[in-house]
């Protein structure tokens, strides 16, 4: 038998079923601050890593992971045609890291309506485009047919562009284009999207490739660029590494090299941004445990107190000062252990609920989103747990020293 065990066990059951002991708010008070704390570490994580992986999905789903252009594109929308050659397709592809490569068209425009105009860009898309991120974002209508017949010319505009506007599914508008000569189109709306990423959904209106190539004069194999999707966003900048030195060696039919640049080189801004709240994450999660292991401190030391004259029993038959410590340490881990359990029901609770019912809404103006977002991982759940048991039991160990302080005769006279 574990004796230590068995003595920290008895303890345990007896203080839950006398609440006349001093120990007892205090003990109460520990479980309460560990499970708030794991509580809010695991809303915490779940919230901030949600938030990126929303935030970042958006700014990808409109850039792709990778885009390769001419190097002598500036950076208006205008930018130097290349051509995107099965040999070029056949070269992204055969990378293992590289799920999906696509080409596209863009160019700025102003749409006239009878009441306003706006300045919008313009994306041509083929038929390797990947509509998973719009399909995801479609409120109205549906994807652009490439092949319909009717003669129309299909755009899917946002709900920002819509209202502003004053369009809606069906409508046709009228796009005028900056060059020589200036030039005309007339689309109509086969659908309308909303991100709440004002930056973007204020700008883009996705259309037929064809019909921007057309507006170019160009060629069919000439385009803006072509984007790449890779597999594994972790080895983003590793790909893309690996694929500026291979593109900037390769030429096209018309002699210019390509250009490579990930995501995160195109928006610095918004990936610095998310990678500042990574420091929040460790901010919380630091003050958290500290909280919890403090107040279980403060509570080990209450039952040490309270036990004083079951330490110096123990000690006059013999007990060494490390058996006894691990009779408190086996204590402090079944409080540390109900705290926890507490702490993942209320947690995963409530994230679960979030999840789900989304009751917590936001400003998508101010934070993109419409609603607090919530990526439940188990892994970074079983992390927290693991951690907050680990260091709150190593924080135990100072506390329980004091037992080495109680001798038999003074805790004859304690009371």
């Amino acid at each position: 038998m574990n004796t230590e065990l068995f003595i920290a066990k008895r303890i345990y059951k007896g203080d839950k079923k006398n609440e006349k002991r001093v120990s007892s708010p205090a003990i109460k008070f520990a479980i309460a601050g560990i499970a708030l704390g794991l509580a809010i570490m695991i809303v915490a994580v779940c919230i901030i890593i949600g938030f990126k992986k929303e935030i970042r999905e958006k700014v990808i789903g409109f850039g792709s992971h990778i885009q390769i252009t001419s190097f002598d594109s500036n950076s208006s929308y205008e930018h130097q045609p290349i051509a995107f050659s099965d040999t070029l397709r056949n070269m992204l592809l055969s990378n293992p890291e590289i799920a999906h490569a696509q080409e596209f068209i863009t160019k700025p425009g102003i749409i006239k309506t009878d009441e306003d105009f706006l300045g919008i860009v313009l994306k041509g898309i083929s038929d390797d485009y990947d509509w998973r991120f719009f399909r995801k974002n479609l409120i109205e209508g549906d994807i652009i047919n490439l092949n319909d017949t009717s003669g129309a010319n299909p755009a899917i505009i946002s709900q920002n562009i819509a209202n502003k506007l004053h369009l809606k599914l069906g409508d046709n508008f009228t796009t005028y284009f900056v060059q020589e000569p200036v030039r005309a189109r007339r689309f109509i709306i086969t659908g309308i999207y909303e991100t709440n990423f004002e930056d973007y959904d204020k700008l883009y209106v996705i259309t037929d490739a064809k019909i921007l190539s057309n507006l170019n004069d160009w060629e069919d194999d000439m385009v803006s660029g072509v984007e790449v999707l890779v597999k594994d966003y972790n080895k983003l900048d590793q790909t893309a590494q690996d694929l500026f030195f291979e593109m900037s060696t390769y030429k096209d039919r018309f002699g210019n090299a390509l250009y490579t640049r990930s995501i995160k080189d195109i928006n610095p801004m918004i990936f610095n941004w998310l990678n500042l709240l990574d420091m929040n994450v460790w901010v919380i999660l630091i003050l958290m445990i500290l909280v919890s292991g403090f107040t279980t401190i403060s509570g080990l030391l209450i039952i040490i107190l309270e036990r004083t004259n079951m330490i110096g029993m123990l000690k006059s038959m013999g007990a060494r000062d490390f058996s006894i410590r691990k009779v408190f340490l086996y204590l402090s881990a079944f409080l540390i252990g109900q705290g926890m359990l507490w702490g993942n029901i209320i947690g995963l609770a409530f994230c679960l609920l979030q999840k789900n019912f989304n009751i917590l809404k936001l400003d998508p103006a101010t934070y993109y989103l419409s609603a607090v977002p919530i990526d439940l991982n188990p892994w970074y759940v079983i992390l927290l747990n693991v951690g907050t048991l680990i260091v709150s039991l190593i924080m135990m160990i100072a506390p329980s020293y004091l037992v080495a302080k109680i001798t038999p005769a003074k805790s004859i006279r304690f009371e």
